[in-house]
């Protein structure tokens, strides 16, 4: 029988937050505050790299991407959660939720890459110093940059046709406050081995290759600068690289969450906190640990501010 015949749900409703009913509204204003935070913070970053010459170097093409992620990443699931919260009306459709999962997938995964295409910088930058204009040349940035996203955006269509090609005849409440694969493949009423599989297999291989690439690239580093003399050889070695660092720690120590079928054991509030630290409080972060951490950065902000206070002053 045609899977679509089978599919009746023409809308899920979205109870992540439904049973926190007496603080939705204080819940509205903390997201509403992050959310307005990390597009900020984000957007700072990008105006500071977009007028700063010094700053147009393959490094911080990195960045501007990753900043464009982290301000799309929550953007997919932010506004609505809000409009939920604020009405009460926990409803999405099935295309809006489709597109909603295909969007945020889509992000992640490519943030997942850009992080491994960061690191090999990083790697290139600091073992191979002389050498590095010659390999990290504006068409290759270019080329990196555009697989990150090509990748990414490719991997989430084959996911998401999977999962919404099952068949949904059961109950259309999504247990998360945001369309997510586990959640809506635990409403199919058709098998989702082969969807599952697909998760496990295809994403599973470019998410560890992607991370092993980011990890290695790391020991090598790490490696090279233990062997620099100089306490501030070692200390100046570090400084450029510390930043991307601890968003890579802070990004992975939460995206484990899709990593993990959806027939698993596992807590729903658990897996609310988690989508909400890499959905939500990671892309406000982010920002706020390059301009902390990274000299230059924090240089450009302050002209940035420095100018603009001097033009409100005419």
């Amino acid at each position: 029988m045609d899977i679509y015949n089978l599919t009746t749900v023409t809308q899920f409703i979205l109870v992540g937050l439904s049973d926190l009913p007496e603080v939705r509204y204080s819940l509205f204003v903390v997201f509403a505050i992050i959310y307005q935070v990390t597009l900020v913070g984000n957007g700072a970053i990008l105006l500071a790299i977009g007028t700063e010459k010094k700053l147009h170097t393959p490094m911080y093409y990195f960045l501007v991407n990753l900043s464009l992620l982290d301000i799309f990443c929550p953007s997919a699931t932010v506004p609505k959660m809000l409009e939920n919260l604020l009405t009460e009306q926990q409803s999405i459709s099935f295309l809006g939720c489709a597109f909603q999962l295909y969007f945020l997938l889509s992000l992640v995964g490519t943030e997942v890459f850009l992080l491994a295409a960061m690191a090999y910088d990083r790697y290139v930058a600091i073992c191979f110093p002389l050498r590095y204009m010659l390999i990290m040349t504006k068409v290759h940035c270019i080329q990196l940059i555009a697989g990150t996203w090509a990748v990414g955006f490719l991997n989430s269509l084959l996911h998401t046709v999977s999962t919404f090609r099952l068949s949904f005849c059961k109950s259309n409440r999504v247990n998360q406050y945001y369309c997510d694969i586990p959640p809506v493949m635990a409403l199919s009423c058709s098998s989702t081995y082969v969807a599952e599989m697909l998760v496990l297999v295809v994403g599973g291989i470019l998410g560890i290759s992607a991370s092993l690439i980011t990890f290695i690239s790391y020991i090598y580093i790490i490696s090279t600068i233990l062997k620099i003399q100089s306490v501030e050889g070692k200390r100046k070695a570090f400084s450029t690289c510390a930043s991307h660092l601890l968003v890579v720690c802070l990004f992975y120590g939460t995206i484990f969450t899709y990593c993990r079928p959806s027939s698993s054991q596992h807590s729903p509030a658990r897996d609310r906190l988690i989508s909400m630290l890499y959905g939500v409080i990671t892309p406000m972060l982010n920002p706020m640990i390059y301009s902390l951490k990274n000299v230059e950065v924090k240089e450009a902000l302050r002209r940035l501010l420095c100018h603009r206070t001097c033009l409100q002053q005419l």
